[in-house]
Formats: C-alpha cells, sequence, structure tokens
C-alpha cells in the first residue's frame, strides 16, 4: 500500500512530538551526573535549529527557532533567580512568541538578511527589554506593580496558557497550516508542528521538565524540516510535485537486473507556450506530471527537464509497463485542461453565464508521446536504456504523436 504524498511531510514531526510525549512520560531519570543536560539540552537544540535556518537563510524557521531560544532562556531563568516574577515572564513569552511567528508566517520569505536588513535584530532586543522589564514586575521600582495589576486581566489570567496567548497560538498555527496547504512544504508542516509542541509546552509549564523536554522537541522538528526542505529543493520539482531528473539518476544507480525506463515529451508544447502564454505552459506540465504521479504497476514518476518526463518501472519489464503507460497516456488525452479568457467577467454570476454559453474559457486538449524501453541479457547499462527510450519517443513523435512506442 502506497502512502499518500501528503503524509510524508508530516512523518516526522509527529514522530519527535511523540516521543518527546513517551520520553517525558515514561522514559527514566537521568543520573545525577548528567542532570545538568536536562536543563542545557534545550540550549543546545534550540541554538541548533537557529544556526541552520541562519545557514540556510531561511527567515521564517529563524525566527522561530530564536523566539523559541530566547522563551526557554527567560523561563530558565525566570525560575531560579528569586529577584524575578515567573509568572510575569511565562505569560509574556506565551503572548510574544506566537506574535513573531503569525508575523513570520504572513510576511513574504525573504531570507534572514535579505539586502543586509537587520531590522529584526532591533525587534529581538526590544523585546528582551520588554521581557526584562515585565520580569521584574512588583520586584523593582523601575518595574513597579503596573504588570502584576495587568497579569490578572482576563485575557492574560494564566496558567494554563492565558486566553491571549492561546488565541494568537491559533492564529499563528492557521497561518503555517495555510502556508502548507496545498503545497504541504516540510518546512511550512515543521514550523507548524514546533508551534504545537510550544503550545503543549505552555499548557504543561507546571510540570517539571516539561517546558524544556517540548522546547527540544520543537528545535528537533525545526532542524529535521530544514532537511527535508533541502532535501525536496535538490531532489524534487517544484512546479509538478514530482522528483527531479537528480532523483532519477539515483533510482537509476540502485537498479538490479531487470527493469524498464519510459521517456514521455509532451506534444506540441511550444506551441502551448506561444498561444497561450508560459502560464498555460507551467498549467500543462502540472496536468501531464499529476496524471502520470498516478501511474500503477510499480512505475514511479520523475520530472526530466523542460516538457520531458520520465517513467521508472524498477521491477518490471517492458511488456508489463505497457497497459499502464497506454492507460496514463489515454487519462492525459481524455483530461480536458480548461483555459480561462483574460477578458472574464469580475461579477461570479456573469461569469457563469458566459461559462454556460461557452464564452469564457477554451477547452485544451493535451497529449504526450512516449517512448520505453528495458534492460536485457545483453544491456543493463541505465544510460543505454534510457537512451534507447530517447530513440523509442523519438519514433513516436515521427510517426503521429500521441502513442506508446517501443
Amino acid at each position: 500500500m502506497r502512502i499518500p504524498a501528503w503524509l510524508y511531510p508530516v512523518l516526522a514531526p509527529a514522530g519527535i512530538l511523540l516521543a518527546a510525549a513517551l520520553i517525558f512520560g515514561y522514559g527514566p531519570s537521568l543520573p545525577a551526573s548528567l542532570a545538568g543536560l536536562r536543563d542545557l539540552g534545550p540550549y543546545v537544540v534550540l541554538a541548533i535549529a537557529a544556526a541552520v535556518s541562519f545557514w540556510f537563510n531561511r527567515g521564517r524557521a529563524f525566527v522561530v527557532a530564536a523566539s523559541l531560544f530566547l522563551a526557554y532562556g527567560a523561563f530558565h531563568v525566570a525560575g531560579r533567580f528569586s529577584g524575578l516574577t515567573p509568572i510575569a515572564v511565562y505569560t509574556a513569552i506565551v503572548i510574544i512568541v506566537p506574535l513573531n511567528a503569525l508575523g513570520a508566517l504572513l510576511l513574504p520569505e525573504r531570507g534572514v538578511s535579505h539586502h543586509h536588513n537587520y531590522r529584526w535584530l532591533l525587534i529581538v532586543l526590544v523585546e528582551l527589554v520588554l521581557i526584562a522589564w515585565i520580569a521584574a514586575a512588583g520586584k523593582t521600582p523601575l518595574s513597579g506593580s503596573f504588570w502584576l495589576a495587568m497579569l490578572e486581566h482576563p485575557l492574560l489570567k494564566s496558567p494554563p496558557t492565558p486566553w491571549l496567548g492561546r488565541l494568537l497560538f491559533a492564529a499563528a498555527f492557521a497561518a503555517a497550516v495555510w502556508r502548507a496547504w496545498p503545497r504541504n512544504g516540510p518546512l511550512d508542516v515543521g514550523l507548524a508542528a514546533a508551534l504545537a509542541a510550544f503550545f503543549i509546552a505552555c499548557e504543561w509549564a507546571r510540570t517539571p521538565g516539561a517546558f524544556g523536554a517540548f522546547l527540544s522537541a520543537a528545535g528537533f522538528v525545526v532542524v529535521v524540516a530544514l532537511l527535508q526542505e533541502s532535501h525536496r529543493m535538490a531532489f524534487g520539482d517544484e512546479l509538478t510535485g514530482l522528483p527531479a531528473r537528480r532523483a532519477l539518476e539515483e533510482a537509476l544507480a540502485s537498479l538490479g537486473p531487470n527493469y524498464a525506463v519510459a521517456m514521455i515529451d509532451v506534444d506540441h508544447f511550444k506551441q502551448f507556450n506561444d498561444t497561450h502564454g508560459h502560464d498555460v505552459g507551467d498549467q500543462v506540465l502540472k496536468l501531464v506530471g499529476g496524471q502520470l504521479a498516478l501511474i500503477e504497476g510499480g512505475g514511479r514518476a520523475f520530472r526530466y527537464g523542460g516538457e520531458e518526463f520520465s517513467i521508472l518501472f524498477p521491477n518490471g519489464t517492458v511488456r508489463e509497463a505497457l497497459p499502464h503507460l497506454e492507460k496514463a497516456r489515454k487519462a492525459i488525452e481524455g483530461y480536458g485542461m480548461a483555459v480561462r479568457r483574460d477578458d472574464r467577467p469580475h461579477d461570479v454570476k456573469a461569469g457563469s453565464v458566459r461559462r454556460g454559453e461557452g464564452a469564457g474559457e477554451t477547452v485544451l486538449s493535451v497529449t504526450v508521446s512516449i517512448g520505453v524501453a528495458g534492460s536485457g541479457e545483453k544491456e543493463t547499462r541505465p544510460e543505454r536504456v534510457i537512451r534507447a527510450a530517447d530513440e523509442a519517443l523519438y519514433r513516436a513523435k515521427q510517426t503521429g504523436r500521441n502513442r506508446v512506442s517501443l
């Protein structure tokens, strides 16, 4: 049974959060000689998450990781100094962290140092001063009792997480899910999971060790999500969602003696671009990629480059692959792609009338030509098999297109 593609980015964050819950709930206590790791561990993990985010120039991930690092530091320090008010610090970080995440998720991704713009450093400094001021609520003449009075407000009453914090958590989590859907990028999914881990940590803040355990989990989630995102960018095709040519080359290197490779080319693709524009050309590629992703018979589709795709049957023969390729060809041919006209009315009712009259859109028929070749007793080298599949594709083009050729 094939795992749905949308589930892959969810597996790692869900596994990390589950492991954190199990280790925290049922794991053995650390010996006295290693007890310091319980406090130091979250610092290390979150610092690594922030450093990797900075290295990969991922602004949203850096904001979340840095906010969690500072939140843990503030929470950890406040619990150990009598000159600070822990409940005031807790309330401050529960509001500031999701607020930072929400702002980062709603703004365009411009990296960590877009045009050497380091205004976020000023924001961090302002927040640190604000947290320090709040932390000294009722302890110093400078802070006075202002924040202590504020903490009695119904929206800030805590613990567990105050209602204002819960609302901001919900908004930030919704923004992360909105970013993730429908592209389902690993990093956006990871940021949503990291926010969920922080929310759990805040809800269990009174339980010793819970805050650090789940912030460590949040840091692990961010690091893993960054690595998954980098792997996807290196081995995946952003437009179609299929694995890219580099992933095909990696798969070819691990094949056994029996396999088949199909090369697919979109018929008259240049004509689509010249007549309807590159946006429509991209839609054509998405359509073809989406249909090829559904290939059966153990085949796996790849974006080879340009308007070319390939399908690898790692444990099949040409004879076994043929009916599945023919089925995919027919599915693409029978899928009418609607292209809406530029002068379509913005009013929904008027647009419905025009669509009913057939005047609001043009339906394009997309076809593909396919060449397929397989390994044999005399030739098992992948580069030769792909060349043979290319030659079969050329024959399919020469004999009328929209067909499968051996």
